[in-house]
């Protein structure tokens, strides 16, 4: 079957709503490469959208998965429960930020681990507003929506959204928000939507992914711990995209000395397989009664072995280290053209959370049109990126840590030449 056929079927059976970016159909794929129906080899510095910091079908994640579904695939936790489900509760607890007792609970994606999240805190506060982000994205489903700062393409058409859901200004010196500006846009929220006694959580990216991979300012992240503490609101860090080694630390929070009450896991997580977690303080996420919290698929046997063996992966090949010093050298070489190529406005990230946003030369109106050809050229080449801000003027590298240098080296030259193309 040719990638035009399948794209005829694809056309007749799917919806226009669900987006493609890429015309062609994927056959298998191993680590940073993928191939197509009809042979075309790919450097996949997508990652599934930040799933596959581990690769795809790393040999110890396929191995655990392998060794699983050889014992049972689904008995849906809250029926008949299982050990893994335990275990990998205990590991997260752990290894998360916060010298606190903690309990885990886990899902199937990012969006059900958000909504979960916003259960807790109503359940555990007892107040029914949340504060979001401008630029923040926290998933398609109605809460996620309702939640996710940027109107094109997740919220057109689909409202009235979930009450009592505010947004304020995420801190972008590139844009013009600083934090004061961004800590004063809270305190307006104060004054003219919501007393503060009324907000349940204010819920933040870390690193903002969807609105351009922008880091949260160490400062700012202190100032909303300060003022969640000061008017009893819980602090929802999303590590849905930023977590498991992306930032060149295990989580995101670590890079900024405090630690939040609720955070939400996914993506990385299992290494390709289905799997979220919200984690928080043991006396929070107990305030919703029995019942209140889970799904038939939530905490898949397959996927927490796939997550079990993810942590491992993570520790064993050093991921952290490896994420730094490729996040390093992407940096180097985006610097080095910012001669040749005057659309580059900013280069930015954490780790190997790095993106590069694009300009018109000499000005500070944002350049979708060049991004997007940069985007093409290097697909055209054999490279996959993503693009995403909220202008659509960023891309963004999601590329698996576990890349063989040899193929990183190759991926930096097709983006040379796509950026000078």
């Amino acid at each position: 079957m040719s990638n035009q056929q399948l794209q005829q079927r694809k056309a007749a059976a799917t919806p226009r709503g669900v987006g493609v970016m890429c015309g062609f159909y994927a056959e298998r794929a191993k680590n940073a490469e993928l191939w197509d129906v009809e042979g075309n080899r790919y450097i996949d510095f997508a990652g599934g959208i930040g799933v596959l910091n581990t690769g795809h079908l790393h040999d110890k994640v396929q191995a655990a998965v392998a060794e699983q579904l050889n014992k049972f695939s689904h008995t849906c936790y809250q029926v008949v429960p299982y050990e893994l489900y335990v275990e990998v509760a205990e590991q997260l607890n752990a290894l998360t930020p916060g010298d606190y007792a903690k309990k885990t609970a886990f899902f199937s994606t990012g969006a059900e681990a958000v909504e979960n999240a916003i259960k807790v805190a109503r359940a555990a506060t007892g107040r029914s507003g949340v504060i979001a982000f401008g630029g923040g994205f926290h998933g398609r489903t109605m809460m996620g929506m309702a939640l996710t700062g940027k109107v094109a393409p997740y919220k057109i058409g689909f409202g009235p959204f979930p009450a009592d859901i505010y947004h304020g200004l995420y801190p972008n010196a590139l844009h013009g928000v600083s934090i004061a500006d961004s800590l004063t846009s809270l305190e307006r929220l104060f004054k003219y939507d919501i007393e503060p006694s009324r907000v349940a959580a204010i819920i933040f990216e870390p690193v903002q992914g969807e609105g351009g991979f922008v880091p949260a300012p160490t400062e700012w992240v202190k100032a909303l711990r300060a003022l969640c503490d000061q008017h009893g609101i819980l602090l929802i860090a999303d590590e849905v995209q930023a977590g498991f080694a992306r930032t060149g630390k295990l989580f995101a929070m670590e890079h900024f000395g405090v630690a939040p009450d609720l955070m939400t896991l996914a993506k990385s997580l299992a290494g390709g397989f289905p799997l979220a977690a919200l984690v928080g303080k043991a006396e929070l996420m107990d305030a919703p009664a029995p019942g209140g919290l889970g799904g038939t698929y939530a905490g898949s046997p397959l996927a927490l072995a796939a997550a079990k063996a993810v942590i491992s992966v993570i520790q064993e090949e050093k991921l952290l280290e490896r994420a730094n010093r490729l996040g390093e050298e992407l940096k180097e070489k985006l610097h080095g053209l910012k001669q040749a190529v005057p659309q580059i406005a900013e280069v930015r990230g954490l780790g190997a959370m790095i993106a590069v946003e694009f300009n018109k030369p000499g000005s500070h109106e944002p350049d979708a049109e060049f991004t997007k050809k940069v985007q093409q050229k290097a697909l055209e080449s054999g490279l996959i990126l993503l693009t995403c801000g909220t202008y659509a003027n960023v891309v963004r590298f999601l590329f698996p840590l576990t890349i063989e240098d040899s193929v990183f080296q190759e991926a930096l030259a097709k983006l040379d030449a796509a950026l000078r193309a």
